[in-house]
């Protein structure tokens, strides 16, 4: 027959006994066995809390004990308020990340306290509440928090660059400054083995992006892919374009011919010269993770990212999406 013993707290009896033994200097072992208890529950008993067999007191070890018991007995703040939980978890689907959570939440029920969470108890949500598969998802919707970058080489190895190039050291100041929007950064995210890719641009004063379906990274088919892209933004938000040296942009000039679009190309393997970009790249690897081959992806599921990106709260820009402040600078 096949029995399962029921494990029972230490009461407040044994915690006397123990402490009245340790006191004579018995040992952890004796006292388990007198008490019926395995030996690791009084150890653990003993030294829970700082105390040590010196100054392990009855009386205060069961008032922590309760203390303990009663907050393990409450609920979590989502588990407390459905309403907030079904937020939260349906914006983390969204890859907000929990900063962006719970500002967005203080903004739009600056009354209702029910309705606002901190960071830091979703984080302990996500990873100590959670389980099994809930929590394989859960963690799944989170930004990376590491990036590691290669020490050797570019990261398109030896490119003999793009001809008649004008250097990120003649853009105009106010480029710099982020004073004047209009002004943007592009790249390329790379699919698997290299065959494929992705384009993107990011407006650097509202932190808009545009992703760009691409057949191939060629440089004839960046070009036109890029200008499609670009002229549909209003003409009073396309001044410039700040790139890296990449062989994709040799047609710069045509480029610029044809959208009115001004290039600007950073120093060789300088990437921090599009810093708004490439902190992009790493948002939009969330949902393109390396390895992703993007023959497969369709138009509608890159747009529906691009949608995603643009419509999710920033901190640079005191939590509002970068649609609000693009919208408001075409006013």
């Amino acid at each position: 027959m096949n029995t399962q013993i029921k494990y029972c707290r230490i009461t407040l009896e044994e915690r006397e006994e123990i402490s009245r033994q340790l006191a004579t200097g018995i040992s952890i072992r004796k006292i388990a066995r007198h008490l019926g208890r395995e030996p690791s529950t009084i150890s653990r008993e003993v030294s829970r809390a700082c105390f040590n067999r010196h100054t392990y007191r009855a009386i205060v070890a069961e008032k922590r004990a309760r203390k303990r018991k009663k907050k393990q007995g409450r609920k979590r703040i989502l588990d407390k308020y459905p309403k907030l939980k079904d937020l939260v978890l349906a914006k983390l689907k969204l890859r907000w990340s929990p900063e962006q959570i719970a500002n967005h939440l203080q903004s739009v029920y600056p009354v209702n306290r029910n309705m606002h969470i901190s960071p830091e108890s979703i984080y302990r949500y996500l990873l100590v509440v959670s389980r099994g598969a809930l929590k394989k998802e859960l963690l799944s919707y989170l930004r990376q928090q590491r990036q590691c970058r290669r020490k050797h080489g570019s990261r398109r190895g030896k490119s003999p660059g793009s001809p008649d190039i004008v250097s990120i050291q003649e853009r105009p100041k106010e480029v710099e400054d982020r004073i004047v929007p209009g002004h943007w950064e592009g790249d390329l995210l790379l699919g698997r083995l290299r065959k494929s890719a992705l384009g993107t641009l990011v407006e650097r004063t509202t932190r808009t992006t545009i992703l760009v379906p691409l057949k191939s990274h060629q440089a004839s088919n960046v070009r036109m892919a890029f200008a499609k892209e670009i002229k549909k933004v209003p003409k009073q938000m396309r001044q410039t374009l700040t790139y890296d040296r990449g062989r994709e942009m040799v047609e710069h000039k045509l480029f610029t011919k044809e959208t009115k679009v001004k290039v600007y190309f950073c120093d060789p393997q300088s990437p921090w010269q599009r810093g708004t970009n490439e902190n992009t790249n790493m948002l939009i690897r969330q949902f393109f993770p390396k390895g992703t081959d993007f023959t497969k992806i369709t138009r509608a599921e890159i747009k529906h990212v691009q949608k995603l990106l643009n419509e999710r709260p920033r901190k640079v820009l005191g939590w509002k999406t970068p649609k609000e402040t693009f919208n408001q600078l075409l006013r």
